[in-house]
């Protein structure tokens, strides 16, 4: 009868929906109602409850808790066959095998609960695991330990009724976090990440002491990861996880450890489809990967290894983000909450269930107590021989009990019926051989247990502390960290990228793109590069590189735009409308609006670009001036150095070159920089160089300045320094270097086996060299890169004092490739830098600088609304010629200095 009401709703609301569609003005709302709501919700809580998501008390979904329950079944200690314990789970999981030995495999892979045989597959590669006819498991040792007790099980019936199977298993150990888990239900998903054995066990004991604490994510894969947003697992964190990638030699790349959720094989193909992008440029790869992650990237000729690191960080899976969700099923509903307060709760309900042991235990030792209290009594008073008249089990039973009345008064409780019965079921064996002492030894190690559980209940919270400490000790060996802590720095994808493509210009009809190959080739960019065009008119545009963009005629500059780039300086020479001034102005572009057309002029009609160069590094070259000969102008050429210009923003009108008709402008000789030395940081934290101000000041790089790195492992080099420069986890000294610096070691040798110092100066730029033998054994002790270091050597002997080396007077100056002087053969128990002795650097031998005065210098930038006055001659009332009177004032100053210079030679003869 249901089924047809239904159906005849169902007919309705087809037929009023038939009707609201002829009417197209009004919307249109169906309900979803009867057996499909019913059908709809009933589906998807039970797959939220039932399959996808796991329990918050012991953090198994139901097919895990039953695989447990079902390998505790079968356990005895021995392998059993996963196919024997897939079909064993079967009595309890409603679903087919494939389901229960995939879930299983999962488990296993997590190398915590289960104990493997056979080929389990492998995390790393994505080998899938053999069949399970051919693979064996049994509970691990630290399974039975933590998550079985039927004890304190509470049991619910099968899916058909036969059996009992456990609701939640009592496990004594934040398991879900340990393990992690990823679900997907209907409307819901779930994805926790896997966390440190050894930092939950440390977490629950710092929770447990009332101290705070903080845990993140470790992966068996290994990697570095930045857990900066991680936001406690909750909804809206991010994790960034890397690859470990390490440079070889100059032309290869190994990576050891990959990001979690990845495997070699899904890495090596999303590098090979970066390769076929353009994105990155290598050679070839080979994996070589067995217990171990071992990928080797070998690049081709001239390719940077520091940036190829950070393009694969940026283009391929060598960088993944993971977003966590932290979604578990408690009191049979779906609940969000973060990883500490899961953590909070796995801890408190450990706590519950040691208790809940306890008083259990306490329970079974008072019965124990009490009945053989009783049994003593019973044989001691030998109470057994007042039943031999009896006929009855009635009278049995009172005999008994009415000789037992005097001796019970010390007992904890009353004496039961059943508590008589057990006594008649003592054996005649057991009484003729009974030991009253050995009795009383026993009653007595009752009790003490029984004081030992009293106090472990009056004292939970240490005794709950001493059993988190217990399962760190006994099972924490070789589980600790995999996965490294680390800040990432972002990558901007477009400076990393490899140029794989070409960039042409048409500069008379104004296109610029990939696709003119007939045209004017510019460089080789990249495919996400943004382009900077000038125009003649004056005009500076931005726009993303694209197969055939117009960007206006009369191009004359294109280039790859580097954002927030204050090192290029553009020279820039322009006439102000059709028979205005020219000006001339210096500017660096950094940040401007994509497709966005700029005016560089002062915005009057028929203005025009005179002169315009790009300088990479802030060159101010000297350019020559020609006037058109018209009226009464005598000075026709003058040379302007744009050295004596500031750069200021693009958008200033500019200083003014002269108010008369320009016929050209030449280029005279090329300039130095004129930007000052950068600056340079390095931020520990993420492991960079930066200009940003982040970190240790290393200080001021010219072109020509290096970079002193060294390593414990006995490599030094001097490079010049990049921002996209990676250093190994061993590096102990990165400085300015200064050539002339000596660096000092003292290591040891371990060929020789003796200690050595020694002292050098760096012989080949740009290039690693090893300054301690390469022996197995060999080890450096100390680096010091003052001049006068003071060493303090402590023996490890107790009957030699520690001695104080000046490594200066210790040994001279030598080789790289030196074996140094020998310290002693004794053994070293450390060694310590002392403050060093001071030391005053030689000056410099410098040039006294003339100081030249010019009054008539080009002026610098002024606001749009003053106008600028040029100096002007007398007589002729004409532009004065600044670079003559320069010259002059010059040749002055240099004749007084030589003339000076003269009068004290003549003193000295005197």
């Amino acid at each position: 009868m249901s089924e047809e009401i239904n159906e005849n709703e169902h007919e309705e609301e087809l037929t009023n929906e038939n009707q609201e569609l002829d009417s197209p003005q009004e919307e249109t709302i169906t309900k979803v109602t009867g057996m499909y709501k019913e059908w709809f919700l009933d589906y998807a809580s039970y797959v939220i409850l039932e399959r996808a998501v796991p329990s918050l008390e012991d953090g198994f979904k139901p097919v895990q808790r039953r695989i447990m329950h079902s390998m505790k079944d079968l356990d005895d200690g021995r392998y059993n066959k996963v196919a024997n314990i897939v079909g064993h789970t079967m009595q309890y999981h409603p679903h087919g095998d494939a389901s229960i030995a995939d879930a299983m495999v999962q488990m296993g892979q997590k190398e915590l609960l289960i104990d493997m045989q056979g080929n389990w597959g492998n995390i790393l590669t994505g080998d899938r695991a053999a069949a399970s006819r051919y693979i064996e498991a049994r509970l691990s040792k630290f399974a039975l330990d933590v998550v079985f007790n039927p004890k304190t099980t509470e049991w619910k019936l099968s899916y058909d009724g036969r059996r009992k199977e456990p609701i939640d298993l009592p496990v004594k150990f934040p398991l879900l976090l340990a393990q992690g888990a990823e679900g997907i239900a209907v409307g819901l998903s779930t994805k926790i990440l896997p966390h440190n054995f050894n930092e939950l066990i440390d977490a629950s004991i710092k929770y447990l002491k009332g101290r705070s604490f903080k845990i993140v994510p470790d992966f068996l894969t290994g990697g570095i990861a930045d857990f900066t947003n991680y936001n406690d697992g909750k909804r809206g964190g991010k994790v960034r996880v890397r690859a470990k990638i390490n440079q070889l030699d100059k032309k290869t790349l190994v990576i050891n450890e990959i990001p979690f959720a990845t495997t070699t094989q899904s890495l090596i193909d999303s590098i090979l489809k970066a390769n076929d992008k353009g994105k990155i440029k290598i050679k070839k790869i080979e994996d070589n990967t067995a217990a171990e992650v071992e990928i080797l990237v070998h690049l081709p000729p001239n390719v940077s290894p520091d940036k190829t690191i950070d393009a694969l960080y940026a283009f391929t899976n060598c960088e993944t983000s993971i977003s966590p969700l932290c979604c578990t099923i408690e009191d049979n509903k779906p609940k969000f909450i973060g990883v500490s307060q899961m953590l909070k709760h796995s801890t408190d309900l450990t706590v519950q269930l040691l208790k809940k042991e306890l008083e259990i235990q306490l329970n079974e030792l008072e019965e124990q107590w009490h009945f053989s209290s009783l049994e003593r009594i019973f044989i001691e008073n030998r109470i057994y021989r007042d039943i031999e008249e009896e006929e009855t089990w009635e009278g049995v039973i009172e005999a008994i009990d009415k000789g037992l009345q005097p001796h019970i008064k010390h007992l904890k409780r009353a004496v039961t019926r059943d508590d008589i019965i057990r006594l008649t079921e003592i054996r005649i064996k057991k009484i003729s051989k009974f030991d009253i002492d050995k009795a009383k030894q026993f009653i007595e190690s009752l009790e003490d247990k029984i004081a030992v559980v009293k106090n472990n209940l009056a004292n939970l919270i240490e005794f709950a502390i001493d059993y988190f400490k217990r399962l760190k000790d006994t099972y924490g060996k070789g589980k600790e960290r995999k996965t490294e802590i680390r800040i990432f720095d972002d990558i901007v994808a477009s400076k990393v990228a490899m140029k794989n493509a070409k960039l042409y210009v048409n500069r008379a009809e104004g296109f610029i793109g990939t696709s003119l190959k007939r045209d004017e080739f510019v460089c080789d960019c990249s495919d996400i590069d943004n382009i900077i065009t000038f125009r003649k008119d004056g005009k500076m545009m931005v726009t993303k590189i694209d197969a055939k963009t117009f960007v206006g005629k009369d191009i004359i500059h294109v280039a790859v735009f580097k954002k927030k780039d204050k090192r290029t300086v553009y020279n820039f020479m322009y006439r102000d409308g059709t028979r205005g001034p020219s000006y001339m102005k210096r500017f660096n572009v950094t940040s401007v609006t994509r497709d966005k057309e700029y005016d560089l002029t002062n915005g009057s009609k028929g203005s025009k670009v005179l002169y315009f160069s790009a300088n990479p590094n802030g060159e101010a070259e000297v350019v020559t001036i020609n006037l058109r000969a018209v009226g009464s102008i005598k000075k026709l050429k003058w040379d302007i150095d744009f050295a004596d210009l500031g750069v200021k923003g693009r958008g200033v009108r500019g200083n003014t070159i002269t108010k008369y008709a320009i016929k050209s402008i030449e280029f005279k000789s090329a300039g130095v920089s004129t930007l000052k030395p950068r600056k340079i940081w390095f931020d520990d934290a993420v492991q960079r160089l930066n200009v940003d101000e982040r970190g240790e000041l290393l200080g001021e790089f010219k072109a020509e300045d290096k970079l002193l790195i060294a390593t414990q492992s006995g490599k030094i080099k001097a490079v010049s320094p990049d921002l996209t420069m990676h250093f190994d986890d061993d590096m102990i000294v990165l400085e300015k270097w200064i050539p002339n610096k000596p660096i000092s070691a003292i290591y040891f040798d371990g060929e020789k086996e003796r200690y050595y110092i020694k002292r050098f100066l760096i012989e080949s730029v740009d290039k690693e060299e090893e300054f301690i033998s390469d022996h197995p054994k060999s080890k450096l002790e100390i680096i010091a890169t003052d001049y006068r270091p003071i060493a303090e050597v402590v023996y490890s002997k107790r009957s030699l004092e520690n001695e104080e080396v000046n490594l200066e007077e210790f040994i001279a100056v030598k080789g790289i490739k030196a074996l140094g002087n020998q310290l002693t053969t004794e053994k070293i128990r450390q060694v310590n830098l002392l403050e060093s002795l001071p030391y005053e650097e030689p000056e410099e031998e410098k040039v006294e600088d003339v100081e030249v005065v010019d009054e008539d210098v080009i002026e610098e930038t002024l606001p749009l609304e003053v106008p600028v006055v040029e100096p002007k001659d007398a007589e002729t009332n004409s532009v004065i010629d600044k670079e003559d009177k320069k010259q002059a004032l010059l040749k002055k100053a240099i004749q007084k200095k030589k003339n000076i210079t003269d009068d004290e030679n003549q003193q000295k003869l005197f």
